[in-house]
């Protein structure tokens, strides 16, 4: 038995998965029509005469052509660009004390599941790392159905109501006349927005913090932001609210870089998480759960159900109860990844809504979204969305409709078939609703007036910041808000985040060529240590090294160097001036993996300069010294080995924080492993 075999045995998805893959290639599978009729002739249309006009009656390349005119299904309107793969979630702790739901219920239980990651703002085609909001949607297919967990990087919503989805994706899209930018909210229209509806405030400061970049999907948090219920066997409400925690830590890039990789490799994202899982590193989240009792929901000076604040881990403590793995990718991208469709109201019991505004329009907007589509009711019987457990119902018809009904009775109540399919009582595993007390005028309002609390949490997300996090905050505001043409708007939106920090609008307002902020910010000294990235967990796993390398290196040394990297779980490829081996020292070749002409210096996070000699010798060392300058300046780690002393910035101006020499130093190869880990040095000068 293989190990794909192995796995399907323990993932009932994937066996599910295996009675619709299909091969077409190989000797034994014949080219045929969509009737199954054999094709002699796919290459030439049939005409009437060697020089004549293209019949109609061709119904092959009719049948072929239409088909192609049709491969395309409408993209999402937002979140367009993803990418998905399979895996599994494994429960560490029950949590039977408050909820029912069965995946829940029994310590090491493993539950398989599809996770795509996406893009808010940009079309299909447009870059991975945008600075931008992005999705974490997971999928459960549990024995009880599928439940889906739909989740950003930030713990807070751009808006407090559902009535404005429209409004802030039509600000963030490209100008309707021109159809630009893409992917970008550096205009005049988004931060028309943010002015214009200040309960935006909280999660622009996210977004514009190093947040906005994930270095990786693998290092990046994810926060489903509503506020769900959980209620166990006696009907005992909690509220709660979820986190992904990457077991890497949350890691970032900068600002120039994620601009840079945009136009170098606008698939990075994409490509680092298919390398991690083909090379075994598997990436891992670990679960959180936030609860707080029902007697407790007006405790805090936060409304619980407002999607513009966060819940503080440091005032409602974080629970770690599982780990999600993903650890085998889709087979074929259109047919999982692009036709994959995630709804928040597919729940299992329970696990309920609340009166969370933002969540009580999703419950509508997601499904709704996917039936324009797909233009049809049946999209969840694609493989990918269809759940572990049968679905048995008295929908019918529809576009594409799969499955064949024999059923002559689909109605509910019958006689004439039993009643059947049956309701299922809330003991045998039917999903009922909590009854939860409602009574009230019909209004518009706000469930209370800390919604309009729109800038407290946002200082203290500031607040929370350490200084080179702060500087990094300003320099993307100032890029952002600096792209906006209006001057009085630029000055609008200084003056709104003087709320947050007087000082860092009035860096900003220096920076963007308007007025100083005349108001002050609000009065808040809290903060929060889980916020800042820095207090984050640092690990050398699958950091991605480029290795500068020559003839005639020390042969010794540099394979201490990469075994070190392997046994450290350190990415890592060698780069050339062609793709010739090279020869050490003592006469031992090395294979070359990339040439200076196919990839740039911001692709890797961190470099080995090992040097050497190379036919184009003035060129070679120009590559080198490009990759030094550009790495120096994001400040990332350097290792140089010995020998390769010449290329340093070595001057009074430069400390050289970072940069690891190997030159009589017995324990480079661990200081270089240890710098690879912790990423950037800010206090490089």
């Amino acid at each position: 038995m293989n190990k794909d075999e192995q796995h399907m045995n323990v993932n009932g998805k994937d066996a599910q998965l295996q009675q619709y893959r299909k091969q077409n290639t190989g000797p034994n599978n014949p080219m045929t029509d969509e009737n199954g009729a054999k094709v002699s002739n796919d290459q030439k249309t049939l005409r009437a005469g060697k020089r004549g006009p293209l019949l109609m009656q061709d119904f092959h390349f009719y049948k072929k052509q239409s088909h192609f005119s049709r491969e395309r299904i409408p993209e999402k309107v937002v979140h367009a660009r993803g990418f998905g793969a399979y895996g599994d979630f494994e429960l560490y702790e029950s949590m039977k004390d408050y909820t029912v739901a069965k995946f829940l219920q029994e310590p090491n239980m493993k539950t398989p599941v599809f996770v795509r990651f996406s893009n808010f703002i940009g079309s299909k085609g447009s870059k991975d790392t945008a600075v931008d909001i992005r999705g974490f949607a997971v999928k459960f297919y549990t024995e009880e159905g599928n439940y889906d967990s739909l989740a950003l990087q930030f713990p807070v919503f751009i808006l407090a109501d559902a009535m404005k989805f429209a409004d802030v994706t039509h600000a963030a899209k490209p100008n309707p006349k021109t159809d630009i930018p893409q992917a970008t909210v550096a205009h005049d229209h988004f931060w028309d927005y943010v002015v214009n509806n200040p309960e935006s405030a909280h999660m622009i400061m996210w977004l514009m913090s190093m947040r906005g970049r994930p270095r990786s999907w693998r290092m990046m948090e994810g926060y489903p932001i509503n506020t769900f219920r959980f209620v166990n066997e006696a009907g005992k409400s909690t509220f709660v609210r979820f986190v992904w925690k990457p077991k890497l830590g949350v890691h970032s890039l900068l600002l120039d870089e994620a601009n840079l990789i945009g136009g170098v490799d606008p698939d990075f994202h994409r490509r680092d998480l298919i390398e991690a899982i083909e090379n075994g590193f598997y990436p891992e989240y670990e679960l959180g759960v936030q609860l707080i009792d029902v007697e407790d929901e007006f405790k805090y000076d936060f409304d619980i159900l407002d999607d513009t604040k966060l819940w503080p881990e440091e005032e409602i403590p974080l629970k770690i109860i599982g780990k999600l793995t993903l650890n085998r990718l889709v087979d074929n991208n259109f047919a999982e990844e692009e036709q994959s469709a995630f709804n928040p109201a597919n729940l299992v019991p329970g696990i309920e809504f609340t009166n969370d505004p933002v969540l009580q329009g999703r419950s509508f907007a997601y499904r709704d979204t996917e039936l324009h589509r797909h233009h049809s009711a049946n999209y969840e019987d694609l493989p990918v969305n269809r759940p572990l457990t049968e679905a048995t119902n008295n929908y019918r018809d529809s576009y594409l409709k799969y499955p064949i009904d024999t059923d002559s009775v689909h109605y509910h109540n019958n006689s004439l078939a039993g009643n059947s399919p049956a309701e299922i009582s809330p003991e045998q595993g039917g999903y009922e609703n909590y009854p939860e007390k409602v009574e009230g005028h019909v209004t518009r309002e706000h469930p209370s007036d800390s919604f309009q609390d729109y800038y407290s949490q946002a200082r203290a997300f500031y607040n929370s910041l350490s200084m080179p996090e702060k500087q990094d905050l300003i320099e993307s505001f100032s890029y952002h808000i600096g792209s906006v043409k209006d001057k009085e708007l630029r000055q609008k939106n200084v003056e709104m985040l003087a709320n947050v920090d007087k000082e860092m609008a009035t860096m900003i307002a220096e920076n963007i060529g308007v007025e100083p902020p005349t108001n002050s910010h609000v009065e808040i000294d809290k903060s929060y240590p889980s916020l800042s990235q820095l207090n984050s967990p640092h690990s050398a796993m699958t950091q991605k090294v480029a290795v500068l390398i020559g003839n005639g290196f020390n042969g010794e040394e540099v394979q201490n160097v990469l075994q070190a990297f392997k046994e450290n779980g350190v990415l890592f490829e060698k780069i050339g001036e062609t793709l010739k081996t090279v020869t050490c020292s003592k006469g031992n070749e090395l294979e070359i993996d990339k040439s200076f002409l196919t990839v740039h210096p911001v692709l890797y996070d961190a470099i080995y300069v090992v040097g050497g000699n190379s036919e184009k010798q003035l060129m070679f060392d120009q590559h080198i010294s490009d990759f030094i300058k550009m790495h120096y300046m994001h400040m990332k780690p350097i290792g140089v080995a010995a020998g390769g002393e010449q290329y340093l910035l070595n001057t009074e101006e430069n400390n050289l924080d970072g940069v690891i020499v190997a030159s009589e130093n017995p324990d480079f190869t661990n200081q270089f492993i240890a710098a690879i880990a912790q990423k950037r040095f800010w206090d490089r000068t």
